[in-house]
């Protein structure tokens, strides 16, 4: 365990990252280190920004996927190692799990810790998950499971994900501009550089900048204001890229005591995203 007296600075661990995109090929072991901070607080403007960013209400109470933000520096300096055995850049975000067990205050301080887990054989390489845990008190209120895959050489065989075999009709159609990646950047610290100009994501095989992963989560989030109780947990699946700009259509569906929901293209029949939330008291 190493206990880290700061934030890892992203402004020097990205131009690492991209470097060791070209050069890093992926194999051997995980880490077994963890990255830990205490007492770590939450600045009220950042939290601002950030919900105006993703379109959730001005409130004193964080949004799930806000503590992402806190731990987010830790697993890019974790993901940037160089006995880390894949690239960042290139490692594509599949999905992502956040459990949290109460409502998060901005007036709260934080303990933070992360760590790599579970390399294991996908049909197109090989995944991991980057775990990432808040806790007050020496109590975990908030868990993260941030799953990764790094193309090649995978096991060829198809494995039961559970997709849906039809896309649902939107309820709603929302405008995505062109950029949502910068500004989304601008607060999460994630400047990798298929979010932030076509350019630059063409260098990594795409036509152009594509949204954050965890922007298009936080903006379904929102989307449920007002309807989620305290204890939850909403897990998403990332699919098809939102290539940006974009107009992209939300769908959400009540089940039981939760949701499914799916994020599609709205000009074709393209999924960008689908999840679940359900009431979670324990991990």
């Amino acid at each position: 365990m190493v206990e880290l007296k700061e934030s890892p600075n992203l402004g020097l661990l990205f131009p690492k990252a991209v470097l060791a995109g070209f050069t890093k090929k992926g194999g051997g072991p995980l880490p077994e280190r963890d990255y830990v901070r205490t007492g770590v607080s939450v600045d009220p403007a950042h939290l601002a920004d950030y919900n105006r960013v993703c379109e959730f209400r001005l409130t004193d109470e964080l949004p799930a996927t806000y503590p992402h933000m806190l731990t987010f520096p830790m697993q890019v300096k974790l993901m940037t190692d160089s006995d880390f055995p894949f690239p960042l850049v290139g490692s594509v975000h599949i999905a992502n799990r956040i459990t949290q067990t109460r409502s998060l205050r901005v007036d709260e301080k934080f303990d933070l810790r992360v760590h790599v887990e579970n390399l294991r054989e996908h049909p197109k390489g090989r995944q991991f998950d980057m775990i990432s845990e808040a806790s007050i008190g020496g109590e975990v209120i908030w868990h993260d499971v941030s799953t990764y895959l790094n193309r090649g050489g995978g096991s060829g065989k198809s494995e039961p994900n559970g997709d849906r075999s039809e896309l649902p009709e939107p309820t709603s159609v929302w405008k995505v501009p062109e950029d949502i990646g910068r500004r989304y950047a601008e607060v999460s610290g994630d400047r990798n550089p298929i979010h932030l100009h076509p350019l630059s994501a063409k260098l990594f095989g795409f036509p152009r900048a594509i949204a954050h992963g965890m922007w298009t989560k936080a903006r379904c989030l929102a989307a449920f204001e007002g309807r989620l109780p305290d204890a939850y947990t909403v897990d998403v699946r990332f699919k098809l890229p939102v290539l940006l700009p974009a107009k992209v259509g939300f769908a959400a569906t009540p089940v039981g005591a939760g949701w499914k929901f799916d994020l599609v293209n709205a000009r074709k029949p393209q999924p960008h995203l689908e999840g679940t939330i359900t009431a979670s008291p324990k991990f």
